[in-house]
């Protein structure tokens, strides 16, 4: 029997609550699918950070790197406890530091809508809203290269480079290729398709999402490579579209995507708007992930610490449990990964909102109804 090692990170607020409820559910999982879970937990975390002054060292990372993959929940202060860290510390030092020393250069963003989850949208229906987005997770922007000057003068100068080199934006396309390609067969294309694009033999789409007319160079060098890696792809449409053109498009038809690929920043913006689309970030679930051999990913939902309802057994664990799932399925479990989202589709109909206090279940209730129906 395949035993799996879980670092688990519960984090800050709510993300101990939700953490938990996922773990009820995989462990159930493990149950029925015949697999083994062996989990550690580290205390990281804006109150661990209060209490010793510790982040992540060198010394957690080396004990990270043995694990199979790291479950988080979610890190940040709130109140009195966040006067006291300057900003930035915690995100750079714990979720940005694991993020690029970990190499987890793809941040995969399932967009989909479970049935009886209200959308803000009207009209749409988990048929309709179903896809996911690869956002590059290492480059851009986000690197922190650049820099201010003149500091506190009128003349202060600040600079953030948006750098990209051919090999991060090739292994990023080259995982959306893929994804595309597997998401659909011959026999069950993308529904988006034209009848022209399945006469051709397309299956799937890929839409590259940038800014080409304005951000010349950056996005023109995403242009060319995801046209080059095209032709080994020959059942994937590849499509663009301007991030401005994708926001737009996420809400008047997002049933057009079938996997959207882009660089960091405008995957940070446009995953918020997509999980704000499939019913707020209750739902939402991410992986931050390194798929090369030997990588270590990072799976968590993609809501806060929700402060206001630590301890009070309200807050909605969908999320959580969906990372769940996305970790176990990228360890190799997918039947495990499958009856998972199937059970999760079979709880929401039950609950009244994805809101928390107002789902008619406590958190802990949301669980065994999961756990319940694999």
């Amino acid at each position: 029997m395949k035993t799996y090692n879980i670092a688990v990170i519960p984090g800050d607020g709510t993300g101990p609550e939700v953490i938990g409820e996922g773990l009820k559910v995989l462990k159930a999982a493990a149950k029925k699918f015949k697999f083994g879970l062996r989990t550690k937990v580290f205390p990281f975390g804006g109150k661990h950070y209060l209490e010793t002054g510790k982040l992540v060292d060198e010394a957690d990372e080396a004990e990270l790197r043995k694990f199979d993959a790291i479950y988080l929940g979610a890190i940040g202060l709130s109140g009195a406890g966040a006067k006291n860290v300057a900003p930035g510390i915690l995100e750079k030092n714990i979720l940005l530091k694991l993020r690029f020393d970990f190499d987890q250069y793809i941040n995969l963003r399932p967009v989909k809508l479970y049935p009886g989850v209200a959308s803000p949208i009207a009209g749409v229906s988990p048929e309709t809203m179903d896809y996911v987005v690869v956002r590059e997770n290492t480059g851009g922007v986000y690197t922190g290269m650049g820099g201010i000057m003149m500091k506190g003068t009128p003349n202060e100068i600040a600079s953030q480079e948006w750098v990209y080199n051919r090999f991060q934006v090739d292994r990023c396309l080259r995982y959306a290729f893929e994804l595309a390609k597997k998401r659909h067969t011959k026999k069950s294309p993308f529904r988006g398709l034209s009848a022209e694009a399945k006469a051709a033999g397309k299956t799937a789409r890929l839409t590259l999402c940038g800014k080409t007319n304005v951000l010349t160079n950056v996005f023109g060098l995403w242009e060319r490579a995801a046209k080059e890696m095209a032709k080994e792809y020959p059942t994937v449409e590849l499509a663009y579209r301007h991030v401005d053109a994708i926001c737009l498009l996420m809400v008047q038809d997002p049933g057009q995507f079938d996997v959207i690929v882009t660089d960091n920043m405008f995957g940070d913006i446009i995953t918020d708007l997509g999980a704000a689309c499939q019913g707020g970030l209750g739902v939402a679930a991410g992986g931050n992930l390194n798929p090369d051999k030997g990588g270590v990913s990072m799976y968590e939902p993609i809501g806060g610490t929700a402060p206001d309802w630590t301890g009070r057994n309200g807050i909605n664990p969908i999320a959580a449990i969906g990372a769940a799932a996305l970790m176990i399925g990228n360890l190799g479990e997918t039947k495990a990964a499958e009856a998972i989202e199937a059970a999760i589709a079979k709880t929401t109909p039950k609950m009244k909102t994805q809101l928390a206090g107002q789902m008619g279940w406590t958190t802990t209730q949301v669980g065994d109804l999961v756990a319940k129906s694999l």
